[in-house]
Parts: C-alpha cells; structure tokens; sequence
C-alpha cells in the first residue's frame, strides 16, 4: 500500500525536519510526499478551488482520501496505526492524505474524502502539519511492529 501526502505549499523553514520524518516513514510504507502550488486568485473562494483542482490532479483512483482538518476526528497514534495496518491489508491500493493552503480545502474535495482527520484542535500552518503527520506515520509503523519509539498506550 502506498502512502501519500498531498500538500499545498512548500516546506517552508521546517522542511529538513519533515524530509527527515518523511525518510523515516519510508521505512515502514511505500511513501511519498508531493507539494501543488499555493492557489491565486481575488477571493478566498478561488484559491480554494485552484488548490483543489491542483490537488484533484494528482490523486490515483481505488486510494482512500483523508482531509486533514480541525474539526475532523482525532485518532490516538495506537488507533490511527491500527487503522493504517487494516488498510494495508484491505482491497485498498493505497492512501492520500491532503493538506490544504491558508484557507484550507476546497469544500467540494473535503467532501469527496473518506475520513476527516485532526491532527490538532488547534489550526496548524500546512507545514507544521506536514511535520506532524509524516511523524505519527512513522509513529505508526513502529506501533505495528512493536518497535520501542511509542512509549504511549
């Protein structure tokens, strides 16, 4: 199964961190990571659409899409493992995990998701989220091979 991060926008300042949890997580899946350009346009309501279409382009067919967002559902680093184990062993070919700009995702494509994934209540620059997610999917594929780097429940 193939797991990839679709970001808008560069890396930014954290970018050696992120490229080097983002190495990690290729240990345990296959991986990759792929950046669209930030959106332009006169209103946020175009950006969003831009940054969407950006987005749709790069996605594969029979992958599981999963908008990460503020208000969608928080999953401890144990289930979101478990999740990613079932997934793998599913019909599934793979997983897209999307991560909007400054405005977030375009409505349309966040409805089009499967899952809507917190990664905090709290409303993360794309980067930082990057940064957070291609941590707990190293995270997770240490969970799934009993490796000693989780130390929570």
């Amino acid at each position: 199964m193939l797991i990839s991060i679709v970001s808008v926008g560069r890396a930014g300042n954290l970018a050696p961190l992120i490229r080097e949890y983002e190495q990690r997580a290729a240990r345990y899946w296959r991986f990759e990571s792929v950046e669209v350009r930030q959106g332009r346009g006169r209103s946020a309501a175009e950006i969003l659409c831009r940054e969407g279409d950006a987005i749709l382009a790069r996605l594969r067919p029979g992958f599981v899409k999963v908008a990460t967002t503020r208000v969608g559902d928080g999953l401890s680093s144990t289930e979101m493992a478990r999740w990613l184990g079932r997934l793998s062993r599913g019909p599934e070919r793979g997983v897209h995990f999307l991560i909007g700009g400054a405005f977030g995702l375009d409505p349309t494509l966040r409805k089009a998701c499967g899952l809507a994934l917190s990664l905090s209540a709290l409303t993360l620059p794309h980067d930082l989220a990057r940064l957070v997610l291609a941590e707990q999917l190293y995270r997770a594929g240490t969970i799934l091979r009993n490796e000693p780097y989780h130390k929570g429940p």
